[in-house]
């Protein structure tokens, strides 16, 4: 009986482990064709760059996201902070596009999907559990937000360093990756079971490697 009820359990488990992927693969696929229209819009509309201001909008509706998480209004908001984002994109692809630097977006953005189908579908398969990789991401998003911090106040001081810009796109690029590996882990093994917050982590990681790709190609290529 005892044994009939476990593998009753793990069935059941399993059928909602699949059911928050199916959910979260769904979210995801159509959150991104939404920042690619939005920052179409962005980019037909010429709309300048945007600095930080939608970031910061952005940061603040992530924390109204997890507290809507299991409800509609939290879908709502997933697309509002996505709109926002792939907003603020559109300025940042204009600039390549007018510099004439259009197949660094689309070298850009297909080493990003390249990366995160590579490394989600490495974990689907092998099923091999990431967790262990907390720690070194939490330091690690520690360091490189002071890194970053560093470099945005730098210029205040006249300070400013092509190689700092470059080591810190290609740290997030590693950091965003290892969190991909970790996140659809999370997923598989149980971990996360709101594939709302799923989805919203998956987003971060590869809209922050889009745009530190962008960066590093941007610097070899002379054009920032």
């Amino acid at each position: 009986m005892a044994e009939t009820d476990t593998l009753t359990y793990r069935r059941s488990e399993a059928v909602a482990t699949q059911k928050v992927l199916r959910n979260t693969y769904m979210l995801l696929s159509i959150t991104l064709l939404w920042t690619a229209a939005m920052a179409g819009v962005s980019m037909a509309l010429e709309v300048p760059p945007m600095g930080f201001i939608p970031l910061l909008v952005a940061f603040g509706v992530l924390f109204a996201i997890s507290k809507f998480r299991n409800s509609g209004v939290g879908i709502v908001l997933v697309f509002v902070c996505t709109g926002i984002l792939g907003f603020s994109l559109g300025p940042i692809i204009s600039l390549y596009v007018a510099a004439g630097a259009s197949q660094i977006v689309v070298t850009a953005a297909s080493l990003t999907g390249l990366i995160f189908l590579s490394l989600s579908g490495y974990t689907l398969m092998s099923q091999k559990d990431f967790s262990f990789m907390s720690g070194f991401l939490s330091v690690g998003l520690w360091v490189m937000l002071g890194c970053i911090l560093l470099l945005w106040l730098g210029p205040l001081f006249g300070f400013y360093s092509s190689a700092l810009h470059l080591a810190i796109s290609a740290g997030i690029v590693i950091l965003m990756s290892g969190l991909i590996l970790y996140d659809t882990s999370r997923i598989i093994h149980g971990g996360e079971t709101n594939y709302v917050m799923a989805t919203v982590s998956l987003y971060l990681s590869i809209y922050n490697i889009f745009i530190s790709l962008l960066h590093i190609f941007g610097l070899f290529g002379g054009d920032e």
